[in-house]
């Protein structure tokens, strides 16, 4: 044999090492979708013998199954087109695995398709991890579309993307009114200027929350709670925003509840020694609040009451002085037990002239709560009192002066009041 007649030959088995080496199943099937060649990889992937595969067609092989996931490809690639499939294989021992098959045209020297080639992926993990993804999403898109809560997504320009069917509920509108509008024009400008500083929070990168009270079909008035929250895409920009409305009435009483509960004493009803304390703190900061004055008001011989009559009886005497002493004041003014058998008053007052006309009606509204009541009749008040800001221009210096001129009420006989100015400056 001539050298040049065996360079094809040559070049055909080093293009046959090299398709062997390639670790990919290869076959070559002719225009009857017969076998005529495979590599070893395939060999191996399809579990046979090089003789049992070739010459046999790709249904013969694989069954009926495998051929019609594989028509269509097939079909293309004898018209010259580049084609895949993919199929869950079942003819390997084992987990059945994914793979894609690639399909392309072999030509001959006049431009015509002889045969096709055949070039396999396992694809396993890719495919059963976007089916997993494509559950997942499932799974979250159906809890959304049912969670009794209005859910909604925007864009960066604030155009509605998804609603759920209780934001549907809510909005009384279709969602096809909605989708794809600004907010402001599907819900209302009204709304939209009620909502716009929490979105553009969140827009900025930052979770916001805003509770009100609104009108709920079918269920009136309630406290609701909408958290926006921003979407960040994975370069960490803020691509839309997210928000859900909660129904949070009974939790939001329940914190009422609690709140009036610390700034309420619980013996005698009046403001607390802490939620006082505030009111003398809001009162010094308020410019425009004028003269205040604060009494300091220590009942005389209640510790004789206590050990007579109890405890429980003595809770009531403070309870009767509470209410006496709310009664001396006018609405806007506050009492509040600062401990013991120790109240605060605070009230607005013109002058000095008009504190101390209050600090004795404070005593005689006291006397007057232990009228009727034999065993009481000792009980009698000692009241100091100060004014803010002439006397003393924090809440602490005020609460000392009103004290120290309380002691020296009660050091000069009990029963009566005293402004701190007769006390050492």
């Amino acid at each position: 044999m001539a050298r040049n007649d065996r360079l094809p030959m040559k070049r055909a088995a080093i293009v046959e090492k090299l398709v062997d080496s390639i670790e990919l199943p290869i076959g070559r099937w002719d225009r009857d979708a017969r076998l005529t060649f495979c590599n070893r990889p395939y060999v191996a992937w399809a579990g046979r013998s090089e003789l049992e595969l070739l010459g046999r067609t790709l249904e013969q092989l694989f069954g009926d199954e495998a051929w019609a996931a594989a028509r269509d490809a097939f079909e293309a690639g004898y018209a010259g087109q580049r084609a895949s499939y993919q199929r869950l294989l079942s003819h390997q021992p084992g987990e059945r695995r994914w793979f894609r098959v690639q399909v392309f045209p072999e030509f001959d020297w006049q431009g015509e398709v002889v045969a096709v080639y055949t070039v396999g992926f396992d694809v396993h993990d890719f495919v059963t991890a976007g089916q997993a993804l494509e559950a997942a999403r499932a799974r979250m898109s159906q809890f959304a579309e049912n969670i009794p809560y209005p859910i909604t997504y925007v864009d960066r320009n604030c155009r509605l993307i998804f609603v759920n069917r209780a934001y549907v509920e809510a909005a009384g509108k279709p969602a096809s009114q909605l989708l794809g509008r600004h907010l402001g024009d599907a819900r209302g400008k009204d709304l939209w200027a009620r909502h716009r500083p929490y979105y553009e929070r969140a827009l900025a990168g930052e979770a916001a929350e805003f509770t009100r009270m609104v009108e709920l079909p079918g269920r009136g008035s309630r406290w609701v709670r909408t958290s926006y929250v921003p979407d960040f895409d994975a370069d960490g920009k803020v691509i839309g925003v997210y928000s859900i409305l909660v129904d949070v009435h009974d939790l939001k009483l329940r914190q009422q509840q609690l709140e009036s509960s610390i700034e309420r004493d619980p013996v005698t009803e009046v403001l607390s020694r802490r939620a006082i304390i505030g009111r003398i703190e809001q009162a010094l900061a308020d410019r425009c609040a004028g003269t205040v004055a604060l009494f300091f008001v220590d009942l005389d011989g209640f510790k004789m009451v206590n050990d007579m009559l109890g405890h429980r009886d003595g809770d009531a005497v403070l309870m009767r002085v509470a209410q006496a002493l709310q009664a001396a004041v006018r609405a806007e003014d506050s009492v509040g037990r600062f401990g013991g058998d120790e109240f605060l008053v605070l009230a607005k007052v013109p002058d000095r002239h008009g504190a101390e006309a209050i600090s004795q009606q404070l005593i005689a509204a006291i006397r007057a709560s232990s009228a009727g009541q034999p065993a009481l009749a000792q009980v009698t008040a000692s009241v100091g009192y100060a004014l803010a800001p002439e006397d003393a221009d924090t809440p602490l210096k005020l609460v000392q002066r009103a004290d120290d001129a309380m002691y020296f009420a009660k050091r000069a006989g009990k029963n009566r009041a005293a402004h701190c100015s007769v006390l050492p400056m």
